[in-house]
């Protein structure tokens, strides 16, 4: 099968991936998205993995559809959408003979990218090695080199500390303090004061464990309701600055500076 030369397929469509399809599809190329059979994005508003729970999402005008097999991918792309596949493995990749292959699972490791899928593979965030595992990697912490293009070597390690944003970094991410199924209180988009009760985890033995905000602000990130979650897993985040209750529903800076550096990717290797 001969290369596809506008096919970019990005595995990944969380919130920060969603702003690698987001710009990828603004500049015409036909992009297939790649996704686990249950997705746990927090910043629900703006990741195109809702698809795989609805069998569509929109964000900012681009939108994903569900598909069940390779085949329905071409409609969609005639109708100017983005088709979605359940296909953690990347198994379809090989037939499909992308022209790109972009890892943004953001898993901190890599689960499978190599060279060989396809002429361009490009890696986000640590995990990949450039020249190695993948041809490019991009770097995703916030700071002086965020969306910086690494030819040799490696992104920063994870640090396990998330962005200052309004002057907080680990006290507006919260992870969950036991393990259970996910009951929301105050979803994306809702104000909420410091020590508020957000959300609930309801145990296997019948127990509700609370789940209280630490600083005040707007949630702009919150796990579905349902999902079973296992300690420590991030379930919410909580964004300090009430002005900006807008970001909630539109794509991050740093999620469209490293789509910019993907972009610069693809179209530099069809020059």
């Amino acid at each position: 099968m001969t290369q596809k030369k506008n096919v970019v397929i990005v595995r990944g469509a969380g919130d920060i991936s969603t702003g690698t399809i987001h710009r990828l599809w603004s500049a015409g190329y036909r992009v297939l998205a790649l996704e686990t059979l249950h997705p746990a994005a927090i910043r629900r508003q703006v990741a195109l993995s809702e698809a795989v729970y609805q069998g569509r999402a929109a964000v900012e005008g681009a939108v994903a559809v569900r598909i069940e097999s390779l085949e329905q991918a071409v409609a969609i792309w005639e109708l100017n959408q983005i088709p979605l596949l359940v296909d953690p493995d990347g198994t379809c990749i090989e037939k499909m003979h992308p022209a790109v292959v972009v890892d943004a699972i953001l898993a901190k490791r890599n689960l499978g990218t190599n060279k060989n899928m396809a002429p361009l593979t490009i890696g986000l965030g640590p995990g990949f090695v450039a020249g190695k595992d993948v041809h490019y990697v991009i770097e995703t912490m916030r700071g002086h080199n965020l969306g910086r293009i690494i030819a040799k070597g490696s992104a920063v390690p994870n640090t396990g500390v998330p962005g200052v944003i309004g002057g907080y970094a680990g006290e507006r991410v919260i992870h969950a303090d036991a393990a259970g199924e996910l009951h929301v209180i105050c979803d994306i988009g809702t104000k909420v004061t410091a020590g508020e009760k957000i959300a609930e985890i309801r145990e296997i033995s019948g127990t509700s464990v609370e789940v209280c905000t630490k600083i005040s602000g707007i949630v702009r990130g919150m796990i579905r309701e349902g999902y079973p979650v296992t300690k420590g897993f991030k379930i919410a985040d909580v964004d300090p600055r009430i002005e900006e209750l807008k970001n909630c529903y539109t794509i991050s800076d740093k999620a469209r500076c490293i789509a910019g550096s993907v972009l610069e990717l693809v179209c530099r290797e069809e020059m």
